[in-house]
């Protein structure tokens, strides 16, 4: 039986241990978060918040796993540690953009061989089964424009965190089951409440990095996928179609990469080409409040769940 209250107090106090510690270690190593034109901050700040939040996922993993406990499938540790590498490479020397694609594409295989499979369209289109084939080819797409989802919005303190945390609380309250992943939800969001106090600090700031952002934006690809699959029933009286339930809870995140890849298509541009035009950005340009700006973006969120759920009903 998992103790799920000392699961997340231990993974609050371990994740503002190590996220301190790590920063002290980023800071002596000199790894600083330079200041540039796309930068949102003015004083010194580390991209060591994703590490930070890995070590304690890691850690809990390998206490549980040493006393045979299964907490969730620790082999999805594989494609998420290849994630977070990545990105912490990318964060200290600069990775080329082809080169992270080709690794992200990588994770994404790892994830299906560990039987994480989109096979089924649930009638989107007329198409319900789909052959192996097009259903690796699909998974691999969803995971990989999630992962880059979650990495394009980390640019407004506390942003990424609070729609990551808002997913997985909309995942489980949803639910009509106890799913395998919840052990894996106590455990991420404990792990990044902490996170947003460095986050808004004013001094010694610490970001996710993309470390981090692909680290948690592969952990929301695993929470998409299931939902996706025959395993995850949503509570009769929340009912809806299955994609819809995910556009719901993971509304600004898909809505900003459409939006900011098509705008770059048209523009001629690489999709991957960092630049200050996204919806966040446009906001932040009108409130010049990180925090504000943060709110706005999840009440919006809650308020298409609450939009669409309110149609469902009415239907």
């Amino acid at each position: 039986m998992i103790n799920a209250p000392y699961i997340i107090i231990l993974c609050l106090i371990a994740s503002a241990t190590s996220i301190y510690l790590t920063n002290l270690i980023f800071r002596k190593k000199n790894l600083i978060d330079k200041i540039n034109e796309r930068s949102s901050h003015t004083k010194i700040a580390t991209r060591s918040g994703g590490i930070s939040v890995f070590i304690i996922v890691f850690s809990i993993a390998c206490i549980y796993y040493f006393q045979g406990i299964d907490l969730f499938k620790y082999s999805l540790l594989v494609p998420l540690s290849l994630l977070l590498i990545v990105g912490l490479y990318d964060d200290i020397y600069q990775l080329d953009i082809k080169l992270k694609f080709i690794f992200q594409i990588i994770a994404a295989k790892i994830f299906i061989d560990n039987g994480l499979l989109i096979d089924n369209l649930h009638g989107v289109f007329g198409i319900f089964e789909l052959n192996r084939i097009t259903a690796q080819a699909l998974t691999i797409f969803i995971i990989v424009a999630i992962v880059n989802s979650i990495n394009f919005i980390d640019g407004i303190d506390g942003l990424a965190l609070s729609i990551v945390t808002l997913f997985i609380l909309m995942f489980e309250f949803f639910s009509a089951t106890t799913s395998p992943l919840t052990n894996l939800s106590y455990i991420i969001i404990a792990s990044l409440l902490p996170l947003f106090y460095f986050n808004f600090k004013k001094e010694s700031k610490v970001f996710l990095g993309d470390s981090g952002s692909l680290f948690i934006g592969g952990i929301v690809s695993i929470y998409v996928v299931f939902i996706l699959s025959q395993d995850y029933i949503i509570k009769e009286q929340y009912d809806v179609h299955k994609l819809i339930f995910v556009i719901s809870i993971l509304f600004y995140p898909i809505i900003d990469i459409i939006r900011i890849v098509f705008k770059r298509i048209l523009e001629r541009k690489s999709p991957f080409v960092a630049d200050k035009n996204h919806i966040h950005h446009l906001i932040f340009s009108e409130t010049k409040s990180h925090i504000f700006t943060t709110l706005i973006i999840v009440f919006i969120n809650l308020l298409v769940i609450f939009l669409i759920q309110t149609v469902n009903l009415l239907i």
